[in-house]
């Protein structure tokens, strides 16, 4: 059990600094792509990020040999988007707070709320349909997949078209870690410095699930529950690492955005593998998994809507997620 605990906050430091390579070496890469910094955090960090969970689905969806393996990728569809509606945005607001005399800055004062906004929008569009294709049963289903694959194709076409003059003003960068030398590094060089650090993200987050998994008996909890409650944090913990990162270093947007675009890939293409491949019939868990996710969303959307999200607000996003745990012990696993 000592080897257990040791390995889990080792793999979870590791991913630590492995994400302070990983923002450093994105930035640097989209800014050398012509990429904007709204993009930088919404499409190449989100989606750098979220990769590793959208090939577990696939995997465990496509190659599971039993329904309890497929399962798990139905439950990582949307054990995903309800940790980063939740805890992901709960973390931002608690760091914010923390670093609160070190920013001088309120929470949305570099942030386009209404473009935050639209993306909580877009999630909730795609979340409700995805939901309610798990509680109907017809012949066509799968097929339906492709028009997942095709909403976040749109939603990527649109953040990358944005127009730079939307985002906030360009800050200097921090020098490459891998070329701290270097004023301007080469394009090589910082898609190298993340794609290494994803690398490394993957294989540490895989330790850190795994870890998680054999400490769940020792700690008397059932195999479900780690699934459902705790499984998720663990593959979430990249995104919210990154943003906790960019919360510290002032770049506000690019936490938000990362959160906002990580969640428009997890209800899209780890969904669209689910449907394609399996029933998709949600279960009681996962259905209240939904519910819970959809009201902490809408709940996010109508404070940016009214300009009313504050640190404090943001940080209590997590109690969502306590609302979650407690319906599990009702509805069971």
């Amino acid at each position: 059990m000592l080897a257990t605990i040791v390995l889990l906050l080792f793999s979870a430091a590791v991913i630590y600094v492995s994400c302070e390579y990983f923002v450093n070496g994105v930035e640097w890469a989209g800014r050398r792509l012509g990429v904007t910094q709204t993009a930088v955090g919404t499409v190449l960090a989100a989606f750098g990020t979220a990769l590793p969970e959208s090939v577990v689905t696939f995997v465990a969806v496509v190659f599971g040999d039993t329904a309890a393996q497929k399962d798990i990728g139905v439950g990582a569809a949307l054990g995903g988007p309800l940790v980063l509606g939740t805890v992901a945005y709960a973390v931002v607001g608690a760091v914010f707070l923390a670093n609160r005399n070190k920013q001088h800055q309120a929470l949305l004062e570099h942030v386009n709320a209404k473009k935050l906004s639209r993306d909580q929008a877009w999630f909730m569009a795609i979340f409700i349909a995805k939901v309610a294709l798990g509680l109907l049963a017809f012949a066509i289903k799968p097929w339906l997949g492709v028009l997942f694959v095709i909403a976040y194709g749109i939603y990527v076409w649109q953040e990358m078209r944005r127009p730079a003059e939307a985002d906030a003003t360009e800050e200097e960068l921090e020098p490459l870690k891998l070329r701290p030398n270097l004023r301007e590094p080469s394009t090589g060089w910082a898609v190298f410095q993340t794609v290494l650090a994803l690398i490394v993200i993957f294989f540490s987050s895989r330790l850190f699930v795994h870890e998680l998994e054999a400490i769940g008996p020792w700690l008397g909890v059932s195999p479900q529950m780690i699934a459902l409650l705790l499984s998720p944090i663990a593959t979430e913990l990249p995104e919210t690492l990154n943003a906790v990162i960019w919360v510290r270093q002032g770049k506000i947007a690019l936490a938000l955005g990362n959160i906002s675009g990580a969640m428009m890939i997890q209800a899209t293409v780890p969904s669209a593998f689910g449907i394609f491949f399996t029933p998709w019939m949600l279960s009681t868990p996962l259905v209240w998994a939904a519910v819970v996710t959809m009201i902490a969303v809408a709940t996010l959307f109508f404070l940016l809507r009214n300009k009313a999200l504050s640190p404090a607000r943001l940080s209590l996003m997590g109690l969502f997620y306590a609302l979650f745990a407690a319906g599990l012990v009702l509805v069971g696993t």
